[in-house]
Formats: C-alpha cells, structure tokens, sequence
C-alpha cells in the first residue's frame, strides 16, 4: 500500500476538478494491487471500444421494458455522436461537469458515456431531486451543461444554475439533443485522459443536511469491475443484468453499467423498478443478474412472486444491512444465495461481500480481493475480534471529497472510515451493528435527518423539529419527524400535511413517514439537540 505522492498529466484544460482535490497528504492509503492500467486512461473507451473490439458490435447490451434492445455498436455510435454535439455544438473542453438528469434507459446510459468520451466530468442525479437539491449540486460542482430527460426540465429550470447551458433528451423536438446527434457522424476520437483525471462526481447525503461530492478517476471506474465484480460476482458475457437503483447511485452505476459492459454482457434498464414491476421484468425478460435492497426482495416474497425469479444465478443487494432472515427467506422460496455486500459512494462500491458457499447468512462477507478492512477502536487502533468499532476499509478506491470537505472526518490516518458500526469475527467475517452518525439507511436509500429538519423548517407553522431513524419491519428504518408547531397556530396540522410539505421541497423518499407532535425537543444546556433521547 501506498501514499501518492504525485498525479500524471492532466488532459483536463478545465482545471476545476484537479484544483479541488484535497490535498495528497489527506487522501487514504491506496492499495491499486494487480490493477496497473498505466498512465494514460479513459474509462468510456475501455468499457465500450475495447469491448466491441474482444466481442464485435453486434452484442445486445442495452434492453428496454418496451423490448427494445441496443447492440453495442447502436451504443457506441449514440455516445459518439452526443460526444460531437458537446464538444461542436456546446462547446465542452476536457474538465468541464456535465449534470446528467434522467431515468435509467438507454440515452441516459448515452450520454454519460459521451462526457467521458469527450474528456467531460459525468455528474449524474437522480431523477426524484428538487430544485434546491440540484441547486445545491450546482453550486458545489459548477457545471457548464445539463443533459436532461425532456420530462425532467422543470426542477432544473427552478434550480437556476449559474452559466448552465441545459439540452433536453428523448423527445422528437427539433432542438433536443437526440434529433440534433443523429445529424452528427458516428465516429469520435475519444480524449486521452490520464488514469487519475476525476471522471465522475457523485453526491452523498450529508450527515449535516449538505451533500458531499465523491471525485473518482477514470481508473477508479475500472477497479469497481476488476475487484468486487470479477472476484465475487463473477459476471458472464451472456448474462442479463438488471436492478432497481437509479445510475445516480454508484451501487446503480456498477451493477447496471459498467459491470455488465466490462464482460460483454446486456443490462435491462427499467424507468420505474416497484418490486412487483421489478420480480415480473425479470421473468419476462430472462434476467440472470439482479441488483437491489432487502427489502425489495422481502416485498417480492410478499407479493407471492418468488417463482419470477427462477431465471436469476446471482443476486446482489446493498444499501442497508441484508437481515439473516430475509436471505434464508429468499433462498428457501426460489434457491437464491444473495450476495451481500456494503460499499459507500466515497468507495465507488461493494468492498465487504461474500458469494456461494462463503456467504455466512447475517454477516455482510469479508474483503473483496483488493481490499482491507478492519475494525478500529476510537483510538483509531485495532479492536480486537467480537469488539464492536469503526469499519475502515483501504484499497484501490478511496475518498476524496470536492474541496476537501470535511475529508479528515471520513480519511484518518490512511484509513477510510464509512461511518458503520461493524464487528469481525476470528474468521474474518464483517457483522453489521449500527450507523455511528446521523444517517438513516432506509429502503436502501441514505437520508440525513438535518436535511429533512430543514425542510420540515420552512412550514409556517413548523418552529422547531428533530428527525431520527426508527425501527420498520418493511423499510429497515423509517425517518420520523418530532414537531414542535407554532402555539400561535390555530388550525389544525397533520402529520399527512407534513409529508406533503416535504416531498415538495426535496426528494419523496426522504419525507417522514412517521410525524409526532410534541410541547418541546430534548436538548442540552447549551442548546444541543439530544437525538439519543428521541432515538
């Protein structure tokens, strides 16, 4: 393992990202292993050209609901001939953020692999934010174009962006960016990035009710899919990928994108994944891979719909803790050995997991090949087996926050601490306990209790609030929000009105779905909030 000292040459002409890296004494130890790409690096083309050029063109690799399919060649040419419009008609130069707005279908899937292509920085989000989430992200990442759904303007037009030239996609509109590619020749020379340009940006849910931005190199991108994928998933070139997260999440990202196209295999992308919608695709569509959270496979068991995924040899979930129950649910109704795993935005993905007969049912796995974890005390030194403490995790990925933001909480003397309460046993097997901050993993999705208070803030007749994570049998942990109203308020307010209030102003998923009134919120003498005790 190895501290770097020094980064190659940049192919970036926009310096943005570069010049807010934190600085090299900050980053975690990096172990890259095996993993030598060299020094000259751009992901986009290793995942589709070389591909094309072990496999052919002619490999289905993008599938749609309504049965639609995209070769890879169909694939490449898109993003070549968005890639044209960036750079001819946008004026994009290598370095500059692209915000990518969309569901999970095809052009979505073209367009990030066109800013890559062009040397751009892929900023993707998920379509359920709002306006001042995305506000947010613009003022963080200063993005100089926006790719967006046609159906998703809105929010972003409400987001006024600062210098933000938007196209739409997927309409037949003469200025939308699909019409405008097709005019454009199917051949791009790919930028020459170096291996440890940033290629992408990926937003966390604070734990202060502020995101974060995750900066990862192109070579990053590849090491997801040569560790965790090839060492644990183990992927086929026939194989038939599918999953419910968006490609906004870097779990979505891996498993529908760039693990399948590293192998040469097909993914289908589904606009809407509810886990009925999600059970019936795969038997439809013969899916063999299947990412999501436990508790869309818990739900697929309630729904009486096991036997739609008799066609799946493996199965991944992640986001939140996978119970010992649920697994032995899953694999007593169809077979299945769901494969565990937990990764973290500031990781790219999956470092914990296990596969087959090492799968311990309630542990999350061991390392995957190329990584080491291990549990820490609050010393920062190594807690011995059984002992409750901090996971840290180092290998070929790593954490660098835009700006350096608050990068010395997660990097600590080289280690990367997630933030999780783990315990290892003597063999070497991960146990989930708890989150050590604020963050509530529910259904999958991480939603920080400030970013949720402040939305709850700007109701008129909110004064003050508090949200935490309960215990739910469905979701894991739902968000639950104490109300402190306005003893001047003389109409009544319902928990109901609440959650609409806040899905309006961030995204749904995030509102509480459990609302308790009370006189007062715990806090200390000098004005803390106490969370333990509403907890």
């Amino acid at each position: 393992m190895t501290q770097l000292t020094a980064l190659s040459r940049s192919a970036h002409q926009d310096t943005f990202s570069r010049d807010h890296l934190p600085p090299l004494d900050q980053w975690p130890v990096l172990d890259l292993g095996r993993l030598d790409y060299g020094d000259r690096l751009n992901c986009a083309t290793e995942l589709l050209d070389a591909t094309i050029d072990r496999l052919g063109p002619d490999r289905p690799c993008l599938r749609s609901a309504d049965g639609t399919v995209w070769s890879y060649g169909d694939l490449r040419a898109h993003a070549n001939q968005i890639a044209a419009v960036l750079v001819g008609e946008l004026g994009l130069v290598p370095g500059n953020r692209v915000l990518l707005r969309g569901y999970n279908e095809p052009w979505l899937v073209a367009c990030w692999f066109a800013v890559l292509k062009a040397g751009g920085v892929a900023v993707t989000t998920m379509p359920l934010l709002r306006a001042g989430e995305l506000a947010t992200m613009g003022e963080m990442c200063r993005p100089s174009v926006a790719l967006c759904d046609h159906r998703l303007t809105e929010d972003l037009e409400r987001a006024e962006i600062p210098g933000l030239t938007t196209m739409a996609f997927g309409s037949s509109a003469p200025e939308d960016l699909c019409v405008r590619a097709a005019e454009q020749p199917t051949e791009f020379p790919d930028v020459g990035t170096a291996a440890d340009d940033v290629a992408l940006l990926a937003f966390t849910s604070g734990t202060t009710g502020r995101p974060k931005a995750t900066m990862h190199f192109h070579r990053d991108v590849l090491a997801i899919a040569d560790t965790f994928a090839a060492d644990v998933l183990r992927p086929e070139p026939d194989d038939v990928f599918t999953g419910s997260p968006p490609i906004g999440f870097t779990f979505g990202l891996g498993g529908l994108v760039v693990f399948p196209l590293r192998v040469g295999a097909s993914t289908l992308l589904l606009e809407r994944a509810a886990p009925d919608v999600l059970a019936d695709a795969v038997a439809e569509h013969s899916v063999t891979v299947l990412f999501t959270a436990p508790t869309a496979y818990k739900a697929i068991l309630a729904s009486g719909r096991a036997d739609r995924l008799a066609g799946v040899r493996r199965a991944v979930s992640a986001g939140e803790a996978l119970p010992a129950a649920v697994w032995k649910d899953v694999h007593a109704a169809t077979g299945l050995r769901i494969i565990d795993g937990i990764g973290a935005t500031e990781m790219l993905h999956i470092f914990i997991a296990a596969a087959d007969d090492d799968i311990r049912p309630g542990s999350t796995g061991r390392a995957v090949p190329g990584y080491t974890a291990a549990i820490l005390d609050d010393e920062g030194r190594p807690a011995p087996a059984g002992t409750p403490g901090h996971l840290a995790v180092r290998g070929p990925t790593g954490c660098r926050y835009l700006g350096g933001d608050r990068q010395e909480v997660y990097v600590r003397n080289g280690w990367n601490l997630t933030g999780d309460t783990y315990v290892r046993d003597a063999d070497g097997y991960f146990f989930y306990q708890a989150r050590t901050d604020d963050m509530i993993v529910s259904a999958g999705y991480n939603i920080a209790g400030p970013e949720v208070e402040q939305a709850l803030q700007g109701h008129p007749d909110v004064v003050d609030c508090a949200v935490v994570g309960v215990p739910d049998p469905e979701r894991g942990m739902a968000v639950k929000a104490f109300v402190v109203l306005n003893p001047a308020c003389t109409r009544e307010v319902t928990g109901a009105e609440l959650e609409e209030f806040v899905k309006q102003a961030i995204a749904p998923y995030k509102r509480p779905r459990v609302v308790e009134f009370v006189a007062e919120l715990p806090r200390t003498s000098t004005g803390k909030l106490q969370r333990y005790r509403l907890r």
